[in-house]
């Protein structure tokens, strides 16, 4: 499987609305990792989890294959970023603590991803893959959630191949290592309704929608959207659950 640059063309859109993950997760990751020395994030994007890492590590790899998303990435003293494939990296042997990858595995080739894991993971290190699908408004009416259903269903068919790993949550990934059960945890934010529709608009499935069929369509189901939001400028808590597969050598 090939790296295919899905996020290059609004890198700073994405940075912008791409939600965060919970503190508690990465309180989780620190605690079952016997080290704390060098945590390696990859397919890194905006450098999120990175930036997160840094409460924990004494120093955090950021890598990833486009390169604007690493200019577009957060600057930290304690981070080095730098664009590679995850599949083969200048990583010294042995040298990770942590590997993390956040919505990311669905486009590696795990079998060389997973060499390359073996090869610079501690003996007693920690890898930590997870994604997350569609969101959840747990307040939204019957309205509300049918917008929502024909936004999705419209776009559903313009998602690389590789989002149906995603939507299986990762459960039909090969996961080679020693497999913990860890907690559960899910994004949550609140946002109004352009917040949303930002956020909808930075998928690569919205885009190649309107690449194909204009803009006209998304504006509607998007009118349709704030129509039955209610009070446009009122906030909802959205909620994204993580599915996380931990796990060591």
């Amino acid at each position: 499987m090939n790296f295919s640059d899905h996020f290059s063309s609004h890198a700073s859109e994405y940075a912008k609305y791409r939600p965060r993950y919970p503190e508690a997760l990465f309180e989780y990751l620190a605690a079952i990792t016997p080290e704390r020395e060098l945590a390696w994030d990859c397919g890194t994007g905006n450098g999120q989890v990175a930036l997160s890492l840094t409460a924990y590590f004494q120093q955090v790899y950021g890598t990833d294959a486009s390169e604007k998303q690493i200019a577009e990435a957060f600057g930290h003293d304690r981070i080095r970023y730098w664009v590679t494939t995850a599949e083969r990296t200048e990583i010294p042997n042995s040298a990770i603590d942590l590997i993390t990858v956040a919505q990311a595995l669905h486009w590696f080739n795990f079998d060389l991803f997973y060499q390359e894991v073996r090869r610079v993971l501690k003996p007693n290190g920690v890898i930590a893959v997870w994604c997350y699908g569609f969101f959840t408004i747990p307040s939204a009416d019957e309205q509300l959630n049918q917008a929502l259903a024909q936004y999705y269903q419209a776009v559903e068919p313009f998602w690389p191949a590789e989002r149906q790993l995603v939507e299986q949550k990762y459960q039909t990934i090969p996961f080679p290592f020693v497999e913990l059960t860890p907690p559960s945890f899910a994004m949550t934010i609140e946002w109004n309704v352009a917040q949303v529709i930002g956020y909808l608009q930075t998928w690569s499935a919205t885009q190649r929608f309107i690449g194909q069929h204009g803009i006209d369509s998304i504006a509607k189901m998007c009118d349709r959207l704030t129509n039955a939001w209610g009070n446009s400028q009122a906030t909802k808590l959205i909620s994204w659950p993580l599915s996380l597969r931990v796990g060591h050598l």
